[in-house]
């Protein structure tokens, strides 16, 4: 069994002041992995200290002499990459492919786009020609509390981490207890680069214990957090005593409107981009709208879809779903399965273990029709393998449905009509729109409106989220 229960703080492995076991479990097979250790107050007193006694001597440095450093990373990462996809679908349970090909490359994906996106940042720029000596300075805002959730845990590190010291802070990642191996290797690969002590420290720890320490702490500036709209609400709440910066990305219910001239694999592909990572993600398309007229003709198309998945160990190759990530997360969507059975009509799938399964926390790819948007399947965020077909009747009915939900992540349109498209596209109320099955542009930022949060993460977006604008007025020519 691995265990790892010390804490990287200001450039080396210290064990915890006073720490708590935790157990990581594999939830494909439901047996302990590993030990890490739960940190408290006199460790997180600690990892600020060390971030906010490195910050003048980091933030003084140049762009170049960052991106250096950045460069560094990914060298070193590129032997820890097969290490990294192991240690992912060990600790939240994702299939061997999803987290060699998708879950463990979005670390390299997100620091070369901090690197590409650095040089786009104007660090001091003039006012303009009416003010020449006034001049506009972007700097650090200062010591970063990050805090990542179990559904994507390396990649929201990344997009947390690189841009931040893109930026030019220092921070104290604590990630999510339920998948916190990929971050202690994470810890190790910036170890090994060479990344200067204090810049970046790792406590784990659960949200009562060190989530909540760093939102409340005075000598943390800003406070990065990724996970469920509840958890937001209350660091958002706690950080107020102190006027940090707070940036969240948040849940998600994302409508995915089909019409009637949309293409042959439209319906297909929606199902599978929900049910991609077991329906863990945020931004899945979980509601799936389709005009009347082709309304049966889809649900007999995603019935067919569903049929074509598969769940199977995490160990072995393939396209297969794995388990969700642990009991109290199957529990829940199995609770809300049992609401929808009698609430709409299944049509794939439904309550309990798949077939021929009898250990892990494996969901059925489970499909609703008929569902009305009031419906409470149609309105909270499952976040399991659960898809809810709606009908509408034309655009504007289409909008209408698609934008009545607290949440506001990415809303999906599949359509011929690029007048349309450009209609929808501005209509939708989302931080995101894809359209056609076509993915968003490197550089393109995630992140939502409403309930599902205000951050900005990826391109030049993500590293000014880090940044304060200074005016400054007299600059010499």
């Amino acid at each position: 069994m691995i265990e790892k229960r010390d804490f990287y703080i200001d450039g080396a492995w210290v064990p915890p002041v006073a720490g708590k076991d935790y157990p990581v479990i594999d939830p494909a097979t439901e047996e302990q992995v590993a030990v890490i250790s739960l940190g408290g107050q006199a460790d997180t007193d600690a990892a600020v200290a060390a971030a906010r006694a490195a910050f003048p001597s980091w933030a003084a440095t140049s762009p170049a002499e960052r991106k250096t450093v950045l460069q560094n990373v990914l060298k070193v990462y590129e032997r820890h990459a097969d290490a990294m996809a192991e240690a992912i679908r060990a600790e939240m349970g994702a299939p061997h492919d999803l987290a060699h090909d998708a879950q463990a490359p979005s670390m390299p994906w997100a620091l070369q786009d901090a690197i590409d996106h650095m040089e786009m940042i104007e660090w001091e720029a003039p006012l303009g020609d009416h003010a020449p000596n006034d001049r506009i300075i972007r700097e650090p805002i200062g010591v970063v509390g990050m805090i990542t959730p179990w559904n994507w845990p390396i990649s929201q590190i990344a997009l947390k981490v690189f841009p931040a010291m893109a930026a030019g802070c220092t921070m104290i990642l604590k990630p999510s207890e339920e998948a916190p191996l990929s971050g202690v290797l994470f810890a190790e690969i910036l170890h090994e680069a060479g990344v200067p002590a204090g810049v970046f420290n790792m406590v784990n720890g659960d949200g009562v214990g060190v989530g909540s320490q760093l939102s409340v702490h005075d000598d943390v500036d800003m406070i990065s957090f990724t996970g469920s709209t509840r958890a937001g609400k209350l660091i958002t709440k706690a950080a107020a005593e102190t006027l940090k910066r707070v940036r969240l990305e948040l849940g998600g219910k994302g409508a995915n409107l089909i019409f009637a001239d949309a293409d042959a694999k439209a319906v297909k592909r929606g199902v599978m981009h929900c049910m991609q990572n077991t329906g863990q993600s945020c931004n899945a398309p979980t509601r799936m709208l389709v005009e009347r007229s082709r309304y049966e003709e889809a649900v007999a198309e995603a019935v067919a879809a569903a049929e074509l998945i598969k769940v199977g160990p995490t160990t072995e190759t393939g396209r297969h779903l794995g388990p969700v990530v642990n009991k109290a997360q199957w529990d829940k969507i199995q609770g809300l399965i049992e609401v929808g059975m009698n609430e709409a009509r299944c049509v794939a799938g439904g309550p309990g273990l798949p077939d021929g399964v009898n250990r892990g926390y494996y969901v059925r790819p489970t499909i609703f029709a008929d569902v009305s948007n009031d419906m409470e399947i149609a309105q909270q965020e499952i976040f399991g393998p659960v898809l809810s077909i709606i009908p509408f009747e034309d655009e504007a009915d289409a909008i209408r449905i698609a934008n009545d939900t607290p949440y506001g992540l990415t809303n999906y349109a599949q359509t011929a009509d690029g007048a349309r498209r450009k209609r929808l596209g501005r209509a939708l109320r989302s931080g995101m729109v894809e359209m056609n099955g076509q993915s968003r542009g490197a550089g393109s930022p995630f992140g939502g409106v409403k309930m599902s949060g205000d951050a900005r993460e990826g391109g030049i977006y993500g590293i000014e989220e880090y940044l304060e604008v200074k005016a400054v007025s007299g600059w010499p020519d």
